[in-house]
This record gives structure tokens, sequence and C-alpha cells, in this order.
């Protein structure tokens, strides 16, 4: 109670209202010291966000294709994200093959394809159909549809972006066939004729026919292997 005592008389008695008065002030110094602490923290983690507004990290990998905004220009951003710089990933490139309206019907997605590029025009790289647009694109009124293809082996080298490719995209695949070029073919009469070498004599023999592809055609009846066909250049 603040009284001290000495053989049961008051000595002297304190009042204890100034300490209780020291003590609150002294919460009220550790409240107010613990809100600008919370303060300082905000006041810091809105610095760390306004500073990572100055950094522009690119979200892929890859090769800076072009430049479009130099360091310390003026850019004004609106509804529209500006670009500053266009970063091309080799390894994710796609090609683009214009499929006519005659052949687009055979088309499917997950068919193997192989293309060439003319810087390496002796490889064939091999793809796979990956997508069908359905919006037509006409080219010298010629309707065609685009094709995608994913590039499923580089075979070590490097494409870039805008080569021209010859596209080849497997329908089917037959194997053990037998096939003579499309030029050795004669029509007469609604039959097909070839030319055969007997004897070192030139004898017309008539065959049945299959597929077509590349220049060449699969005879189904009329040739055997090691026949010689005569080719015609006209």
């Amino acid at each position: 109670n603040g009284d001290y005592v000495r053989k049961g008389q008051p000595l002297f008695q304190i009042d204890p209202r100034p300490f209780q008065a020291t003590l609150d002030q002294a919460d009220a110094n550790v409240e107010q010291a613990k809100s600008k602490l919370e303060q300082a923290r905000a006041n810091l983690e809105d610095a760390r966000v306004q500073l990572d507004y100055t950094k522009i990290t690119a979200p892929i990998s890859g090769i800076v294709a072009s430049v479009s905004t130099q360091e310390g220009e003026t850019v004004a951003a609106s509804f529209a994200a500006p670009t500053f710089v266009t970063i091309i990933d080799l390894e994710r490139l796609e090609v683009w093959a214009y499929v006519d309206e005659t052949d687009i019907g055979r088309i499917k997605e997950g068919q193997p394809a192989t293309f060439s590029v003319d810087t390496y025009g002796n490889i064939d790289f091999k793809g796979m159909v990956t997508a069908i647009y359905p919006k037509a694109v006409i080219q010298d009124n010629v309707v065609n549809y685009v094709v995608t293809l994913k590039i499923t082996d580089h075979l070590g080298k490097t494409l870039r972006p805008e080569m021209s490719a010859k596209v080849s995209i497997f329908l089917k695949t037959r194997k053990g066939v037998l096939t003579i070029p499309l030029s050795a073919i004669r029509r007469e009469r609604g039959q097909r004729f070839v030319t055969v070498m007997v004897n070192g004599k030139p004898v017309a023999r008539k065959v049945e026919t299959g597929w077509t592809t590349g220049g060449m055609i699969e005879v189904t009846k009329g040739l055997e292997e090691g026949d010689t066909v005569v080719v015609s250049f006209e």
C-alpha cells in the first residue's frame, strides 16, 4: 500500500500515481514505436514494388531479334503494353505449311512429316502435324489452309525464322512396294502402259498402278523388280 513501517509505526508514505503515469507513458511509447515500425515495413515493401517496376524481365530465354525501345526513351503505356525487345527461342520454332483445299481433308493432327530448307538442302528434318487452322488463306486466287508442324528433330542444325520450307506430310506409309517414275507411264484407251526392254528391244506392257507421290508411282501388277523401264523425258 506504499507505507513503510518501523516497529508498527508509519515512517513515511509514497504516492504510486507518478510511477503509474510513467509506466503508462512507456507503454504508449512502445505502441507508437510499433506503429512506426509497421509503417516503415509498409514503406519498404512499397519501395520494393516500385523498384520492380524499373526492371523488365523476359518471360522466356532466347535470342534478341530486334530492339524497339532504346535506353533513355520515354514510354507511354496506355491500354496496350509497349514492346521493348523481340525475343526468339530457336528451340520452339514451328513450321507453317500452306495446304491446298483439295488436300486439306486428308490432313489430320499427329501425322508425321518431313521438311527441308534451302540452307540445308540435303537434310530432311522431321516434324508432326499439331494444328490445322480453320480460316482459309487465299494466295493468287488459290485457297490454302495453314497447317502447323512441330519440329521433332533438329538434327543438330540451327533453323531460323522466316526460312522457306518444302514440306511433305505422310498420309499413309507403304513399305516394300514397286515404284517407277511417273513419266514412264503411257495412257492409251483408258489403260496404262510402260515400255520395257526385253532382249534389247522395247516392248509395251500393260500395268496397274496404285499410289502416286513425289514424281513416283506404285506399280501393283505388270512389272517385276529388275525390269528395265524406258522413261520419257518429253
